[in-house]
């Protein structure tokens, strides 16, 4: 693991604050922003969960891919500084009930459905005991060699690991008529439930692009909260249907940027940096 003792870890968030105060776009984000989250400088909850999200384990030059070594770096991370992972149902049994959960929480989230999500990722998050949620593009799984296979999907859903829509095709929501995204969302659902015997409870935006109307079409769909990849951590203020990540990305530096986005969170929230 990249040596990064506490004392550097607490400059290298002071030094990103400092940076972000100066900086007038901090408070702008890669999502479309629904514009129902509220302020929650002054309030904000030390009980936040945070949530990853990933998309590929792989060794391909692209920012949404993490190379296994260094995926484990961060995993381990985590394992080393007491992190348990949770499923959605128990991040929603706190948000709507107040149920117990670990006493440090994380959600990790895959995006896509990536046969490397199988090949590489869930070998390390076995390793370290820990589970995952991957969100699922439904007519690539076993269709598309880049993709997992729906078997694939079965096995690791009995090793606790837990599945979401991501839509039929990947099409952005927004884009596209109200009767086609009700149709991607509708059967994204129904043929998760076929094949994997349980309802599909969560979506992830694709693309990240969300707005009130795409909101209220994925609730009538039937899903009980849905994720984006607006940079933050998931509090009892969040809008369960527009719900934080931590999008983790490829650097020269991917661990440092890995500790920063993760530690980070919870002080850029204090100072009403993210969130507005």
């Amino acid at each position: 693991m990249v040596g990064i003792s506490r004392r550097q870890g607490c400059l290298i968030i002071l030094g990103l604050i400092f940076l972000l105060v100066l900086s007038s776009s901090v408070v702008s984000t890669t999502a479309v922003v629904a514009g129902r989250n509220s302020n929650r400088a002054g309030n904000v909850s030390l009980a936040d969960v945070p949530i990853l999200n990933y998309h590929k384990i792989d060794t391909l030059h692209h920012s949404l891919s993490i190379p296994p070594q260094e995926f484990e770096e961060q995993i381990a991370y985590l394992s080393q500084n007491g992190f348990t992972t949770i499923s959605p149902d128990q991040l929603m049994s706190y948000l709507n009930h107040s149920k117990a959960l670990p006493e440090k929480p994380i959600l990790i989230t895959f995006d896509d459905g990536y046969l490397d999500n199988y090949t590489n990722a869930y070998p390390i998050l076995k390793k370290y005991g820990f589970t995952a949620t991957i969100f699922l593009v439904t007519n690539l799984v076993g269709h598309d060699e880049r993709f997992m296979t729906w078997d694939q999907v079965r096995e690791m859903q009995k090793a606790g690991f837990a599945f979401g829509s991501h839509t039929v095709s990947h099409a952005a929501l927004t884009k596209i008529s109200r009767e086609q995204a009700m149709e991607e969302l509708i059967d994204s659902r129904k043929e998760m439930e076929q094949q994997l015997g349980v309802k599909a409870r969560y979506f992830a935006y694709p693309t990240g692009a969300y707005n009130l109307q795409v909101e209220e079409m994925v609730k009538q769909a039937g899903y009980k909260a849905a994720f984006t990849i607006r940079y933050g951590q998931a509090g009892t203020e969040s809008d369960p249907y527009a719900l934080e990540r931590i999008p983790i990305f490829k650097g020269q530096q991917t661990f440092r940027s890995f500790f920063i986005r993760l530690n980070a969170a919870p002080l850029l929230e204090r100072f009403g940096l993210i969130r507005n």
